[in-house]
């Protein structure tokens, strides 16, 4: 799933995609400060989904959502914006958005819409398996989890769950699992400052500070600790 995020203020496309990534993990986040990087990106990749700000240096958010769907009809819009105004909103319908969220957004309320999303788009993508397999690995994945745990606990066979995981998510569990993990411990190394790096590696599932970093680095792009200092 490709999605564009749009607002010309970095803290909020960086708190965006915060709240995002521990959801869908797997989801390709771009991300453009205006109209003119958003639409260079439509036109290099397919677009399923895109949060748009209405207050945008040049075109506002609306007008970018008229030109993207002009380039690709099947997108679908979320307008985001600072101001409850009924204007707004009644351009965002005449514009055929998904949604229509005001700032600042609330995990919780993001969370709903994403559900939503999915719902609606996706039904006939993820089985009710994997939408169940993904659930427990949401609840779960700090727990010693393997595939024939997680078999076990959907009632279908390891090798059978494992074809079914990559076809539908696109990834194999482990390499999810892993993923999810991280975005999780990204989250945990902002949050609780108090906790070592070995306590965040232990929260989420790793089995020593060491393959933590590894991982980490070779996900994110540096170490857990330099990932902490630089959201301080």
């Amino acid at each position: 799933m490709n999605v564009l995020l749009v607002d010309d203020e970095p803290l909020e496309l960086e708190q965006l995609e915060y709240l995002i990534q521990p959801i869908f993990p797997y989801w390709k986040l771009y991300k453009a400060a205006d109209s003119c990087q958003a639409m260079a990106i439509s036109q290099q990749t397919k677009i399923h989904l895109a949060f748009l700000d209405i207050n945008l240096p040049g075109k506002s958010g609306l007008e970018l959502g008229a030109d993207l769907r002009l380039h690709n009809e099947t997108i679908d819009i979320i307008i985001v914006t600072a101001y409850q105004n009924f204007h707004y909103a009644k351009q965002s319908i005449r514009l055929g958005v998904v949604d229509y969220m005001t700032k600042p957004i609330i995990q919780s309320e993001l969370a709903d819409i994403l559900g939503k999303y999915r719902n609606n788009r996706s039904q006939s993508e993820i089985s009710r398996l994997i939408h169940d397999a993904l659930t427990i690995i949401h609840e779960k994945f700090a727990d010693k989890l393997t595939l024939p745990d997680l078999a076990g606990e959907v009632h279908v066979n390891p090798t059978y769950l494992s074809r079914r995981f990559h076809d539908e998510v696109g990834v194999s569990f482990s390499e999810y699992l892993i993923q999810y993990r991280v975005e999780i411990s990204k989250k945990y190394l902002l949050s609780r400052p108090d906790w070592s790096i070995s306590a965040v590696a232990e929260k989420t599932g790793f089995n020593s500070q060491h393959y933590y970093s590894t991982i980490f680095r070779k996900s994110v792009g540096k170490t857990p600790k330099e990932y902490r200092e630089k959201g301080k």
